[in-house]
């Protein structure tokens, strides 16, 4: 798979693009602030139908333009697609195959996948459990694209039964009848047990599928470390039923339910004191950990430590990285090659870093990179080059 087009229309900084590409590796080559990021953010939008620098579409419109458009053409198998994603602020987006408009835009999402490396993976290890669960949620989405249904439906149920939550409680308080809300909000704890608990599945059986990729990707590219240094757990909000624990490469979806719903009903007061939902999968971390061979500790073997406040900077780094190879590795492993999007990563890894990561992704069928100079784009990536800047994107010299 690959993109062999790509035009924006009032998309970020550009008021027109047309850019043509092409399998191997293509470098954008540009001073910071000239638009080489909003290039290959938008190919990554079309895969997730969300961007890897802001949580909402607004800043990717162009300030003044009534809309904003990413139109690509995606070769898979010899076959030729153009997909399409039409952003309009205050109203639904659209998105079409072909020119066909599709019913709802998420069909759009698995159609080209993708995966970013960029400075702010870095917060993947050192960021909010947040960053974390979304890392998990992208690939889920990825591999399977009727979850992102799912997502949009856990979504609006935990609005909803925060809602829910503020009124009887105060209702609670000011001593007034709450009957009607609880009643409303044990129909919402069910919705909840059911979406949370199909989340729960996926997320699970995908950290265990995961887990062999991290620690081989973090072997390659931590110097003297083996498969067995870098690992990764999930941890649900509530104990999980020994069932899942006993197959977490298949949880029963029934059992998960049936606890789910038992925690709520355990946690009702206390989240009714505070207004907020204290159960369920936007609750979950996924927990790095390190070997003690690489945290620097003295303590006896075997011991594993968190990444997050034990590992130094550049082991930081490496598990970040980890991650993303981890993730490109299982997506390959699904049939297709993602592409793969390196967004000014180099810039910020030492040169044994540098080195081992270009090596890792140069055989990929597509690479997108993305430099401030020249000299950050590592040599075996040498490929198509363009120079961006005054909003314009011109081919270079390769």
């Amino acid at each position: 798979m690959h993109v062999s087009h790509l035009a924006l229309y009032n998309f970020r900084s550009y008021t027109l693009v047309d850019v043509p590409l092409g399998p191997g590796v293509t470098a954008f080559v540009g001073r910071n602030g000239q638009g080489k990021t909003n290039l290959v953010e938008a190919i990554d939008y079309l895969s997730r139908l969300s961007s890897h620098r802001v949580s909402s579409d607004a800043p990717l419109i162009r300030a003044g333009a009534p809309q904003a458009v990413v139109r690509a053409a995606v070769v898979k198998d010899g076959r030729t697609a153009v997909l399409e994603v039409e952003l309009n602020p205050g109203r639904a987006n659209k998105a079409r195959i072909n020119k066909s408009p599709l019913p709802r835009v998420r069909d759009l999402v698995g159609l080209v996948r993708t995966v970013v490396f960029s400075p702010e993976d870095l917060t993947l290890v050192k960021g909010d459990p947040g960053d974390r669960r979304r890392f998990l949620d992208d690939l889920l989405v990825l591999r399977a694209p009727r979850l992102a249904g799912t997502l949009s439906d856990l979504d609006r149920i935990l609005k909803q039964r925060a809602t829910l939550l503020k009124t009887a409680g105060h209702a609670r308080r000011g001593s007034s009848s709450q009957d009607a809300a609880l009643s409303t909000l044990d129909v919402w704890d069910a919705h909840l047990a059911r979406a949370g608990a199909e989340l729960l599945a996926e997320r699970i059986a995908l950290v265990e599928l995961l887990r062999p990729y991290v620690g081989a990707a973090y072997a390659t590219v931590a110097r003297g470390a083996t498969r067995e240094d870098a690992d990764i757990a999930y941890r649900s909000s509530f104990e999980l039923p020994d069932s899942v624990l006993a197959s977490p490469h298949a949880p029963d979806r029934g059992d998960l339910t049936e606890a789910l719903l038992a925690e709520l009903g355990r946690r009702r007061n206390d989240e009714l004191d505070r207004g907020v939902c204290l159960v369920g999968p936007h609750r979950d971390d996924l927990l790095l950990s390190l070997g003690l061979s690489h945290t620097g500790s003295s303590d006896a073997a075997g011991t594993r430590l968190p990444v997050k406040g034990y590992a130094s900077h550049g082991e930081s780094w490496s598990f970040a990285l980890a991650l993303r190879l981890a993730a490109y590795d299982l997506l390959r492993a699904d049939g297709d090659d993602p592409i793969l999007i390196l967004d000014d990563v180099f810039a910020e890894l030492d040169s044994e870093r540098r080195a081992q990561l270009a090596a890792l992704v140069a055989d990929a069928e597509q690479v997108l990179v993305t430099a401030a100079v020249p000299e950050d784009v590592p040599a075996v990536l040498a490929g198509v080059r363009y120079l961006v800047g005054g909003g314009e994107v011109t081919r270079g010299p390769d």
